[in-house]
């Protein structure tokens, strides 16, 4: 049982510092102002628990690596698309944003997607990964998994915040451009790893 506590408390501790400023972390900011908190929060938590599934099973019995750059390019993609999405913006009538409102399943996609894809090859999964060559792999997965959501749960909180204060065309244009940002670093790894 103690190295069951250990393994938790340590992996805990190392992903919600690394998660601290991770793009991730900024993408939980900018979802939360766009979406309701459960949706996000229910989005990342699934997604982190199998990416971080996946690191520990690696770490623990595998030793093998993911092909994370072709995977950074794809999520690059994907969010220059989730940037110039936003810019363009929607309207809903009244009775479509009440059913939108109403609605969690399309967010939960839309942020469990978007996280698995970022997490995959992401300092906090290398991490989890090492973690788990150390420990116990359910101590590390619960811990690594908490620590993370944890961390994101912290960058709603401070979304929400913003999104009550701040006019609608700044957030669009702040999420725009910080999806845009997202892409570009994951565009730069994927580079950097595929030369």
């Amino acid at each position: 049982m103690d190295g069951f506590l250990v393994a938790t408390a340590v992996s805990f501790a190392v992903i919600f510092v690394a998660e601290l400023g991770d793009k991730s972390q900024l993408m939980a900011l900018t979802f939360a102002t766009r979406f309701r908190t459960m949706p996000v929060l229910i989005g990342i938590t699934v997604a982190t628990a199998v990416v971080h599934l996946v690191s520990v099973g690696i770490g623990y019995g595998l030793g093998a690596a993911l092909p994370t750059g072709w995977i950074s390019l794809v999520a690059g993609v994907a969010f220059l698309a989730f940037g110039a999405w936003t810019l363009r913006g929607d309207k809903l009538t009244d009775d479509e944003k009440s059913k939108a409102e109403r609605s969690t399943g399309s967010a939960i996609l839309a942020v469990g997607g978007a996280f698995f894809l970022a997490e995959l090859g992401d300092k906090t999964m290398l991490a989890t990964i090492t973690l788990a060559t150390q420990y116990g792999w359910f101590g590390t997965w619960l811990g690594s998994t908490l620590g993370m959501v944890a961390a994101d749960a912290l960058a709603i909180l401070v979304g929400r915040l913003l999104g009550r204060h701040l006019p609608e065309k700044v957030i669009k244009y702040g999420a725009a451009a910080l999806f845009a940002i997202f892409g570009i670093w994951l565009l730069v790894e994927a580079v950097i790893e595929l030369s």
